[in-house]
């Protein structure tokens, strides 16, 4: 494969260079003086050289040299929109951007600065040029004196009480570097300082700097200036004035009030008879955009006639549709066995005149099983009903007004009830969820909690030859498996907390960015039931576990956690790094975790050389290499990956990938040999695989396809089977995903 993309980057592009031009093939930034950061001088290249793939080859740039130079024939149409034409070198262009480097390391304090221009062409049959840039900084100038004057006294004696000082006018002992750019952050800060604290008429052309540069010994003496301001309604008012918050209307135009007055109040961030503040005005649009039951909103500000000191708020709202219906029709074919679904949903968006979100949800399906011996019934029957209740804040007492108004908080109470009507077994599932999710106005901190989290399983029939073969069976007996088809009751809370540093409205799928994402959950179970049954000697089943309702109810402890890093290579290559540890321990009314919340490995999300579930745990081998999808699972979960990602054509990326890990048990479990987590032998049980990837990047989805080849097998010790990576054999070693979404 890469023999043929090197044969095809270097296809001859000359044809398509016009007479006396070149193809542009490098460029680069370089400075006499490292203190230049000439990362941030890359905007302004007018010009890049072609695309590589993984930043090696040409590929685009070959796939349209391989059309014809008629461009009214189809096909020649089609290379050329799938490829990338050549970049033909624009020398005015590059002149401009020499000047707009010099003015950009000027205004960094460089006043002397000078940005050269190299050229190195190549006139042959390629006509091929490369471009450099040389920074020629020279010295830096420095502030020597910096004096900041307010023209208003009212403004300055504010100023005086928020504690405002110019930070270059701060002594701390050091001569600090003149900088445009550091001068207009000082604009930004003043103006951000005064808009958050009632200033609403003010901005940053009332801020102005004098500057001296003539001093010599790349001294200047800096002046910073704050004007009066204009003239107010043709008075000789040249005062900055601080407004209050005077009156909050709400204008519901042709329709009916549909909202209650406490919400529109929560959903309100400006408050009655405060100052106006900008970031208050931006965060009450974001909060009626939250609002389901508002389909736009408009937030007006009038300054009042009589009193030139107070503004009126207007804030206009118009609904969304309250109700809808959907509905959803699926096939199925698992493993051979062919079967339809149907789901019926209805949704209300203002239930009590509090956007509140209510949705009920009614599922079917039906699976025709075949291959089964010794079972009656050959059909899978599945009916299920949900409904949720999401409002769009706190429902929790006991919590300062001040965090409800900061956060941007739902509160969500789920239930369903699930049935499976199996040839082997039948089973009704119950659960019910009482869950907090709340983030900051930025969204880049989130946080989920579930106060009160109840699962219910009751198994009301077993078909005598599942029992007889699986669970009762002294040379089959799997304890991992019985336990998971027994009647069970979990009550668990759990806290989730996820930040990115990503920027608010940046896009996980595009590589602009270098941002790093954290993960953590823990979760617990039991400990509350467990205290009140054996204080107070509640009755104990036969295996001496306490018992709720004569069901045995689970116990335990998980904790997960993830990093994932992006390095920004160009705008159409990036690296991604993940690493992911997860581990649950069972105790006390427990000595095995419920299969719902055990660790797997292997999938589209983990090591993609192996199936989902088909890996580990440690050693462990199941019965004739086959997937033993009850003992595949673990306690202990690792997972490290890394994925060079690279931008292909249209919207067609491209991804290679080299994955490790495996799960581990706690407990040494005989269904599981060799699946005990030991600190001596754990590294040599880590799983490798290595892959390429596609992705059909829509921005808002993406469409993921991995084929993964094995490297590194711990169920095997020969080493032919133990490193695949040195004997492959692509109908052994090879595995192929499809998802939705990036791995990580």
């Amino acid at each position: 494969m890469f023999g043929f993309l090197l044969v095809l980057s270097g296809c001859h592009t000359s044809r398509f260079i016009p007479e006396d031009s070149y193809l542009l093939t490098g460029t680069s930034i370089s400075s006499e003086d490292k203190r230049v950061a000439t990362d941030e001088l890359q905007a302004y290249m007018p010009q890049r050289p072609n695309s590589k793939w993984f930043s090696i080859f040409k590929v685009p740039l070959g796939i349209y040299s391989l059309s014809g130079r008629d461009s009214t024939k189809r096909f020649n149409r089609f290379l050329r929109h799938l490829g990338e034409a050549p970049v033909i070198y624009d020398r005015e262009r590059t002149i401009q951007a020499c000047n707009n480097m010099q003015l950009s390391v000027r205004n960094n304090g460089y006043l002397n600065a000078e940005v050269l221009l190299l050229e190195k062409a190549k006139k042959d049959k390629t006509n091929k040029i490369k471009v450099f840039y040389r920074i020629i900084p020279h010295e830096r100038y420095h502030i020597r004196n910096f004096s900041f004057q307010v023209e208003d006294e009212v403004l300055q004696n504010a100023l005086d009480s928020l504690g405002y000082k110019p930070a270059m006018a701060m002594n701390d002992g050091r001569i600090k570097p003149y900088s445009i750019n550091e001068l207009d952050a000082e604009r930004s800060r003043l103006y951000g300082l005064l808009v958050e604290n009632g200033y609403y008429k003010f901005n940053k052309d009332y801020v102005h700097f004098r500057v001296d540069t003539t001093l010599g010994s790349h001294l200047a003496d800096v002046e910073m200036i704050v004007r009066k301001a204009a003239e107010n309604n043709d008075s000789l008012d040249f005062t900055h004035h601080q407004y209050h918050i005077g009156n909050i209307t709400y204008d519901f135009g042709e329709h009916k009030p549909f909202l209650r007055n406490k919400v529109l109040r929560n959903a309100t961030a400006i408050t009655n008879g405060g100052l106006y503040r900008e970031k208050e005005m931006h965060e009450t649009y974001a909060r009626m955009s939250r609002l389901s039951a508002v389909m736009a909103s408009n937030v007006r500000i009038k300054e009042r006639e009589n009193n030139q000191d107070t503004l009126d708020v207007d804030i206009s709202l118009s609904p969304n549709k309250r109700n809808s219906f959907s509905a959803e029709l699926e096939g199925t074919n698992s493993a051979g066995d062919f079967g339809a679904a149907a789901s019926l949903t209805y949704s209300n968006r203002n239930l009590f005149r509090g956007s509140d979100l209510f949705n009920i949800k009614l599922r079917g399906a039906f699976e025709a099983i075949k291959g089964l011996s010794g079972y009656t019934d050959q059909n899978f029957i599945e009916y299920s009903i949900e409904s949720g209740l999401t409002f769009p804040d706190f429902k929790l007492p006991f919590l300062r007004s001040a965090f409800r108004r900061n956060a941007q908080a739902t509160t969500e109470v789920n239930v369903a009830f699930d049935s499976q009507d199996r040839p082997e077994f039948h089973r009704r599932v119950l659960t019910g969820v009482l869950r907090y999710r709340w983030s900051k106005r930025n969204r880049q901190l989130q946080h989920r909690f579930d106060l009160l989290d109840l699962d219910y399983v009751f198994m009301p029939w077993i078909s005598d030859t599942f029992r007889e073969k699986y669970l009762s069976d002294p040379q089959n007996r799997n304890a991992i498996l019985k336990y998971n088809y027994e009647n069970l009751f979990i009550m668990n809370w759990n806290y989730h907390f996820n930040y990115t540093s990503r920027p608010l409205g940046a896009s996980a799928s595009n590589y602009g960015t270098n941002a790093y994402t954290i993960r953590l959950a823990i979760e617990t179970a039991g400990n509350l039931l467990y205290g009140i049954t054996s204080g107070t000697k509640t009755q104990q089943n036969e295996e001496g576990k306490y018992t709720l309702f004569n069901i045995a109810y689970a116990q335990y402890a998980k904790f997960d956690f993830a990093f994932c890093k992006s390095f920004l290579i160009n705008k159409n290559n990036h690296l991604a790094l993940h690493a992911a540890f997860g581990i649950a321990y069972p105790y006390g009314n427990s000595s095995i975790l419920p299969y719902e919340k055990r660790y797997f490995s292997g999938g589209a999300n983990s090591v993609r050389g192996w199936s989902v579930r088909e890996l580990g745990p440690g050693s462990f081998q199941g019965t004739d290499g086959r997937i033993d999808f009850i003992n595949q699972t673990g306690d202990i979960k690792l997972d490290l990956n890394a994925e060079y990602r690279t931008h292909l054509f249209w919207k067609i990326d491209g991804a290679a990938f080299i994955d490790a890990g495996n799960i581990w048990t706690i407990r040494d479990y005989r269904e599981q040999p060799g699946g005990q987590f030991q600190f001596d032998e754990f590294w040599r049980q880590i799983a490798v695989s290595y892959g390429l990837g596609l992705r059909l990047n829509l921005g808002f989805f993406i469409l993921r396809f991995d084929g993964g080849m094995k490297a590194v097998h711990p169920a095997y010790t020969d080493s032919h089977r133990h490193f695949p990576i040195t004997h492959p054999k692509f109908k052994r070693d090879f595995t192929f995903h499809f998802a939705v979404g990036m791995p990580f």
